[in-house]
């Protein structure tokens, strides 16, 4: 265990309060009552894209250098197996981020540490809630939310699934081949894709007769 013993607590985050100068409450946030040990949180942080892991590398090292490891304690990256099809029709596999753009970080939240994630590099900012200033016209600080435990729990139950998801490079219009179920061997074209299902439909010459058939990535090869 590290200097600090440490707990999660899951308590609900405070509200930003309207108007007033824009002051973040590190003691309402991450304090512990008098007696309680510090409190560990998730919190998502934005950063620049495709530097995820850049991030991830270096604000572990700078957690570290600045004496902030013992309450800078994980940092992830979310991610599923994906099976990317090429042009060519070869399959690779790759790991999918579950959210691109985004890490997240379990730490105890007060000045240091906010300051050590915020001043690495390629980031952008946490994810919370803005403090309005008092004239409304200038933007506030953004005060970082921690995520709850039904997020956190979901976020971690869709990284641990193992069924690979199939990402296609195709549009409407390519040609494809049917090369497994019912169709297979069957030519055709694209007339629709549906990434989030991971499926498409595509027009095949049945009987004589164009017919849009529903297929799976996983079932077509796409012809060059």
């Amino acid at each position: 265990m590290s200097d600090v013993d440490l707990i999660t607590d899951e308590s609900p985050s405070v509200d930003p309060v309207d108007g007033g100068e824009a002051v973040l409450d590190l003691a309402a946030a991450a304090a512990p009552a008098e007696g309680r040990a510090p409190v560990a949180r998730w919190y998502a942080v934005q950063v620049a894209s495709s530097c995820e892991k850049k991030v991830k590398a270096t604000l572990e090292q700078r957690a570290v250098t600045l004496g902030v490891d013992n309450r800078i304690l994980e940092i992830e990256i979310p991610q599923t197996p994906a099976v990317k099809i090429k042009k060519d029709g070869n399959r690779t596999s790759t790991e999918e981020k579950v959210f691109p753009g985004y890490v997240l970080v379990r730490m105890v939240l007060d000045e240091d540490t906010m300051m050590a994630v915020r001043s690495t590099p390629n980031v952008i900012n946490f994810v919370g809630a803005e403090d309005r200033r008092a004239t409304g016209k200038a933007r506030g600080h953004i005060k970082p939310r921690p995520l709850s435990r039904q997020e956190v729990d979901r976020i971690f139950k869709r990284a641990a699934e193992k069924k690979p998801v199939v990402k296609v490079d195709l549009t409407e219009g390519d040609q494809i081949l049917v090369t497994a179920g019912p169709f297979k061997d069957f030519q055709g074209e694209v007339i629709e894709v549906s990434g989030e299902r991971n499926k498409l439909k595509a027009l095949l010459s049945i009987f004589g007769r164009e017919t849009p058939v529903e297929l799976e990535f996983s079932q077509i090869s796409k012809q060059s």
